[in-house]
């Protein structure tokens, strides 16, 4: 059995698409995934599977969850190689280290638009810094994310529709992979 991540894409946020954490384990357990986790409320599930591609995966949940809650959302699932390796491509160290909570990793279902960074860099010019690695995108927003004027319809438009979590949440999810 391997350890994966699968992140909800949009659930939770202003009242919207309302996924209950609790809901949200059953669905997993109803697929017979292994001991799945969730972590707050913004649709992050960890669990093993074995066998089973993270695109599969994918699949399954994103219609699991529609046919039991009633949501449609946008699935992204990572094994726990992929996620640890998504750390340590991290751009941004120092941010990492001391501005956890405006560094932000992006996960996308696809990799992101070929040319997206340039184009939105031809466009947008804030003072926060994208990076691209392993088809993720790292945003450090340095004066916080809710004053940013790039928002994710922005990052949408130019590097295609993904989910965001910020760097603490993403060494959460690390620590609860690495504990299986």
């Amino acid at each position: 059995m391997s350890a994966h991540v699968a992140l909800l894409r949009g659930v939770n946020l202003g009242g919207n698409k309302g996924v209950p954490m609790a809901a949200l384990k059953a669905v997993a357990e109803g697929l017979s995934l292994g001991g799945p986790r969730t972590l707050l409320q913004s649709g992050n599930l960890v669990f093993s599977s074995q066998g089973r591609k993270p695109e599969a995966l994918e699949g399954a949940l994103e219609q699991a969850i529609r046919a039991e809650i009633g949501v449609a959302t946008q699935v992204c699932v990572r094994t726990a190689a992929q996620w640890n390796a998504l750390v340590e491509a991290n751009p941004f160290p120092e941010a990492a280290r001391d501005d956890p909570a405006h560094l932000l990793l992006m996960a996308f279902k696809t990799p992101p638009r070929p040319g997206g960074p340039n184009a939105l860099a031809e466009v947008y010019h804030g003072p926060e810094r994208i990076a691209l690695a392993l088809h993720h995108a790292y945003v450090f927003y340095p004066d916080g994310v809710g004053r940013s004027k790039l928002t994710p319809a922005l990052l949408g438009r130019h590097l295609g529709q993904g989910t965001a979590r910020n760097w603490n949440t993403v060494l959460k999810l690390q620590a609860m992979l690495a504990a299986g």
